[in-house]
């Protein structure tokens, strides 16, 4: 039994993580016989339900759907990995509308995380998946005071020239700083305006001089409208806001739509600023992507994005 005890263990654990360990089920379960699988399901109350009427155990339908999920992982992984990056952030996007409220964080990721190219690939991509622009679909499915600051997020096509006015960046860091003010600042049109048309640099410079003329960071004023503070992140430090995710992604509890930010970011950022993201994610966490990635994955999905993570290495 002392061996069966050990198996026991070794199959819960296969299934504790994000993912699977395909490895260790095959070598472990493959060999078992009658007697190793029915002492398995007798031990194993979280995974069977006993019917006592008719004597035997049966799968919990959760565990099974968890399970199922979990394998799952890899393939979705894979999947996601070789598509067109356009068709990718389409089906993320839809996604995402589907959400609710929890799903705007997705959509704000997309819209400033992307070049101007890159977002306009995506709603070219949609318009042919989904017959419908993404546009109106976010018209229609957002609401409250979010619904014309995402519809304008999406819609953008932003200068990614280096040019900077200096006098106007200072100009609209007090233009946001008085509309912070008001009660619903993500409806203000100069908030509107300048989040969702200047350009990058030109919002990095804008930062500065909050900070310089207020002294504290733009983003700290920001408690209580949390779309704004994500599209802020994701315009100025697209690093850190990943770096984020990705950990609370890998934090015990989380829900499926966080845990999925862990496949995500990894297959959209593996060509892009992964070295960027490590580097802030360390900082940020005191420990090395890669490594949280052994301590909290399994198997093939593990394996998958160690490799991509480590492609610019």
């Amino acid at each position: 039994m002392a061996d069966i005890s050990l198996d026991h263990e070794v199959v819960t654990k296969a299934f504790s993580g994000l993912g699977v360990d395909e490895k260790a089920l095959i070598s472990t379960v493959g060999r078992w016989q009658h007697d190793h699988k029915n002492s398995f399901r007798k031990s194993s109350p979280n995974h069977f339900l006993a019917d006592n009427e008719r004597q035997f155990e049966k799968w919990n339908e959760k565990q099974v759907e968890l399970i199922k999920h979990e394998v799952l992982r890899f393939k979705s992984a894979l999947v996601l990995w070789t598509m067109h990056p356009w068709e990718r952030d389409a089906r993320l996007l839809k996604e995402a509308l589907t959400k609710g409220p929890q799903g705007y964080s997705l959509v704000i990721e997309i819209a400033c995380t992307r070049s101007s190219e890159e977002l306009l690939g995506a709603r070219k991509a949609y318009h042919s998946l989904f017959d419908s622009s993404v546009e109106e679909d976010v018209a229609s499915h957002a609401y409250g005071h979010e619904r014309k600051f995402l519809v304008a997020l999406v819609s953008a096509y932003r200068y990614e020239g280096t040019r900077v006015h200096d006098g106007t960046a200072k100009s609209e860091a007090e233009a946001l700083h008085h509309a912070f003010k008001t009660i619903h600042p993500i409806e203000d049109e100069e908030v509107v305006r300048i989040l969702c048309t200047r350009s990058k640099p030109h919002l990095t410079a804008i930062f500065r001089h909050y900070k310089e003329l207020f002294g504290k960071e733009l983003n700290e004023d920001l408690h209580g409208n949390p779309s704004l503070k994500v599209a802020l992140e994701c315009l100025v430090v697209p690093a850190v806001y990943f770096s984020e995710a990705l950990d609370a992604a890998m934090r015990k509890g989380a829900d499926e739509f966080t845990q999925e930010a862990l496949t995500r970011v990894i297959v959209s950022q593996a060509d892009g600023n992964m070295e960027e993201i490590k580097a802030a994610y360390q900082k940020r966490f005191g420990i090395p992507l890669s490594e949280k990635i052994e301590e909290t994955c399994l198997g093939n999905f593990k394996e998958f994005l160690l490799t991509l993570v480590a492609r610019g290495e």
